[in-house]
């Protein structure tokens, strides 16, 4: 082989493996931000769930609201909801201070998302609150 065609195989050589390197870059960061809108989207989800269960009846098996005769708090929330504290996208955890429950997900690449559910805090026409720190990158 000539000189040039050695030169020309090397050359390909490097561009495939720099394009390799790359897609797999891209890849892993498109994986990155998948489990974190996961994460976000189970946090959600267990938040909607809690304060669901906040404004129903407890004759409907739920915990009554605020300032309602009956309102038990979260003390009932966990066996009633049933969630997981751990799942594919992560790890989740509950902490109740007052009326205001936070739940904490962390995601198995690192980043880390809560949200605070207050029921008797009112949101527009709707009785309760939720609210949303964003993921943090770790």
């Amino acid at each position: 082989m000539g000189q040039q065609q050695l030169l020309l195989l090397v050359l390909g050589t490097v561009i495939v493996g720099v394009a390799i390197v790359v897609g797999i870059n891209v890849f892993n960061s498109g994986a990155v931000q998948a489990n974190q809108d996961a994460v976000v989207q189970d946090v959600l989800t267990i938040a909607g769930k809690a304060l669901n269960w906040a404004k129903t009846p407890q004759l409907m098996g739920g915990g009554m609201v605020g300032d309602t005769p009956g309102w038990t708090g979260w003390t009932d929330l966990p066996t009633t909801l049933n969630w997981p504290e751990t799942n594919a996208n992560g790890r989740f955890e509950a902490s109740v201070e007052g009326n205001v429950l936070t739940i904490t997900g962390t995601g198995v690449e690192g980043s880390e998302v809560a949200v605070t559910v207050d029921p008797t805090q009112a949101a527009g026409s709707q009785i309760g609150n939720v609210s949303i720190t964003p993921p943090s990158t770790t």
